[in-house]
């Protein structure tokens, strides 16, 4: 079984759900701390001026510096849902997806709850149903108590494969420093990085505006076209 962890992201880049694909199985990684300014509760879309980028932002109740990420609430505001809607209407000037993606952000965000996690874990489901990719995937809070001590952040990967019985494991390109290879193969597990071509787009602009929300993505390329641009990859190892 090829693994991936990684933490549950609103509405993430392309890239993420190329590693959905990439993989037979994914960790929603919730047991760390949030971060403020990361990737649980916002994204990037363009601005009306389809030349530079705006976030769309899920408001948090309040919580202290050291909650971990399965325990952020979302803040009791009536209207944050129509602000995102609100937020992305100007795509309907120029992209020629527009209506689908804007029904796709409905359902989304038509769930009710109060935590960011499952509201993040829906949206991507949702996304990767359309795209045609398959999501299976566990919640890192149904196997922590059998995950052994982690003593640098490399190891997190690697006992959460062990605990899943994986036998290979998938990471992003970036973070190749976190991971001791020599340890993963100790245990029977290959070490992957994947690569990505991302390769631009029409945003119907003079300029291309990289590291966009998915959203952006689908509103450009539609369901078919974002699909072959998620399978635009290649596995290589450590």
């Amino acid at each position: 079984m090829r693994l991936a962890v990684m933490q549950p992201y609103f509405f993430p880049y392309l890239g993420y759900f190329s590693l959905i694909a990439a993989t037979d199985h994914f960790v929603v990684f919730d047991a760390v701390q949030y971060i403020r300014h990361g990737w649980i509760n916002r994204n990037r879309i363009l601005k009306p001026d389809f030349a530079n980028p705006q976030y769309i932002n899920v408001p948090l109740a309040k919580h202290s510096r050291d909650t971990v990420i399965r325990n952020i609430r979302i803040a009791d505001d009536p209207k944050w849902k129509d602000r995102i809607l609100g937020q992305v209407q100007h795509y309907k000037k120029r992209a020629p997806f527009f209506r689908e993606t804007e029904a796709l952000l409905k359902r989304c965000l038509s769930i009710e709850t109060d935590n960011i996690v499952a509201l993040n874990v829906r949206c991507i489901e949702f996304v990767c149903r359309e795209l045609e990719i398959v999501f299976d995937f566990t919640n890192f809070a149904q196997i922590a108590t059998q995950i052994e001590p982690v003593h640098d952040a490399g190891e997190w990967a690697l006992n959460i494969a062990t605990a899943m019985g994986a036998t290979s494991y998938t990471n992003p390109s970036g973070g190749q420093e976190l991971f001791d290879k020599e340890k993963f193969a100790s245990r029977g597990v290959e070490l992957e990085f994947i690569q990505n071509n991302l390769q631009e787009y029409s945003q119907r602009s003079q300029q291309f505006v990289a590291g966009l929300s998915i959203l952006d993505v689908l509103m450009f390329n539609g369901m078919e076209e974002t699909h072959k641009l998620v399978n635009d990859y290649r596995i290589v190892g450590a």
